[in-house]
Formats: C-alpha cells, sequence, structure tokens
C-alpha cells in the first residue's frame, strides 16, 4: 500500500539549479516488526555530474527506520520480500 501526500510543496523552484525533480522519495512507515507500508516524503532529481539531490518535506513519526528510497517518478517502490516461514520448529494446528 502507498500513501501520498494531497498537497505538493515540494516545487521545482525549491530545487538546486531550478530543474525539475526526476524521483520521489519514499519512506517505510512500520506497524509491526515486518508489517509496513511506503509513505511519500519528497521529491529529488540526479543531475549531470552524478550527484543527487533531494528534498524531503515530511517524515513519518514513530516506526521510521531512517531508511528512504528514491524512485523515478511515473514507477512503484520495490516490493516488501515474502514472509519466510517461522523456523522454530513448532508445527502450526
Amino acid at each position: 500500500m502507498i500513501f501520498t501526500r494531497t498537497l505538493d510543496p515540494a516545487k521545482a523552484v525549491l530545487m538546486a539549479e531550478n530543474e525539475a525533480p526526476t524521483h520521489i522519495a519514499f519512506a517505510k512507515r512500520y506497524y509491526t516488526k515486518r508489517r509496513f507500508i511506503w509513505l511519500e516524503i519528497g521529491k529529488g532529481r540526479l543531475d549531470k555530474s552524478g550527484n543527487f539531490h533531494g528534498l524531503l518535506d515530511r517524515l513519518p513519526i514513530g516506526g521510521f527506520s531512517g531508511y528512504t528510497c528514491y524512485v523515478r517518478i511515473g514507477q512503484e517502490p520495490p516490493a516488501p520480500e515474502p514472509e519466510r516461514p517461522d523456523d522454530s520448529g513448532e508445527e502450526e494446528a
């Protein structure tokens, strides 16, 4: 599940060199140890010299590890990895 913001405060005029952003920044908002959603937290762009410029305009409160993922505009953030079976040796009834 992906939650995008309704307002768009990260505008191209606020970015370095006034160029339009090419990527959207996402952060994982954890609900449990393994369940999370992607939150859109800002925008960024890659310049001609290979440097990345990002502008984060919000961060999740609680459940935030500090990890951010920049994805090209129009693409989805990576899908969560499938849950692995519990290796405790106990069988479920």
